[in-house]
């Protein structure tokens, strides 16, 4: 207690079950309408900007905050399907946008990665501003690290109330291994279409200030992580990075409830991200092991939305 031993998720069907069929047509390939939203920009006190969308209803009284994963944005099919599903609940949305990700490139050298938890503070303190009264926060993958760093680095307001969180790394070397094994290398490879031109499109910016020789020599998230994260974002080192913006270094000082939801046979997932013994001693954090569902898909039979909001819903809905 809190590990999870019964998980409510039952896999049906052949692709559902199988953790590369099922991640790449429930992420990928599945379609889900982009909610009507209002697009606000803030600007930071670091001379950058954050896109942000909003969904309202008539009052204040619930907010849900989406968070996407690496290289997404606020319209993912993952986050739509979750925005409706609450929306349509009676929550507020907002769904943001990572720097450089939600279609425009940020202004400062800083780019987004896992332990970008100063602008999670600032999303959080807008949120608050609005006058918000019950706050509550949904992240997928990267996303779901970052609540996850947030909630163990900061004094957390006392109107985020609770958390869940899907697909997370909760070690990153963990996760940076297992990635460069076959058949998952597939995935980097769809990383990189994107943020190689990222890397181009700072380089350009920034000129000299970035690893420029290195862009075409990407071939693991070894070199994204040594030559890219960790010298633009402060820190020694790929390895001083993992370290860092892991979620387990993090997970004793989580003091609001959270649910952790790591599906077994997740592709993007390493053996260290599923520390169940260790989730046995926590007060707070929940945390469950479907045996299918890969990587933030959890589809279902005969259904629009996913697992992922359903359960969601679940949990957050008792506090």
């Amino acid at each position: 207690m809190p590990l999870i031993e019964n998980t409510t998720y039952k896999a049906e069907g052949f692709w559902r079950k199988n953790s590369h069929i099922s991640t790449i047509l429930g992420t990928r390939y599945k379609k889900y309408p982009v909610p009507n939203y209002t697009r606000e920009k803030i600007i930071t006190d670091d001379g950058d900007f954050l896109n942000l969308d909003w969904r309202f209803q008539l009052n204040k009284k619930k907010l849900v905050i989406l968070f996407h994963g690496l290289e997404g944005d606020s319209k993912r099919t993952y986050l739509n399907s979750c925005s409706d599903y609450f929306y349509d609940k009676g929550f507020n949305i907002l769904a943001w946008n990572h720097r450089g990700c939600g279609g425009e490139i940020n202004n400062t050298l800083r780019l987004y990665h896992h332990g970008v938890i100063d602008d999670v503070d600032r999303i959080i303190s807008k949120a608050v501003d609005e006058k918000y009264e019950e706050i509550y926060l949904i992240g997928y993958s990267m996303g779901g690290a970052l609540i996850v760093n947030y909630l163990g680095a900061y004094n957390v307001p006392k109107q985020v109330k609770a958390a869940s969180v899907f697909s997370i790394p909760i070690s990153l070397k963990s996760c940076s291994d297992t990635l460069k094994v076959f058949p998952n290398t597939i995935y980097l490879n769809n990383f990189r279409k994107t943020l190689v031109p990222k890397f181009e499109e700072k380089a350009k910016q920034f000129p000299g200030k970035l690893n420029e020789e290195m862009i075409p020599k990407i071939k693991s998230f070894d070199e994204i992580d040594e030559y890219f994260t960790a010298p633009l974002h402060g820190y020694e080192s790929k390895e001083d990075y993992y370290y860092k913006a892991s979620p387990a270094t993090v997970l004793d000082n989580v003091k609001i409830p959270t649910l952790i939801v790591n599906a077994q046979n997740d592709p993007f997932l390493g053996e260290e991200c599923y520390p169940k013994e260790r989730f046995k001693q926590y007060p707070h954090i929940y945390f469950e092991v479907p045996k299918h569902g890969g990587h933030c898909a959890f589809p279902l039979k005969n259904n629009p939305f996913s697992w992922c909001e359903i359960r969601a819903f679940e949990f957050l809905n008792d506090y």
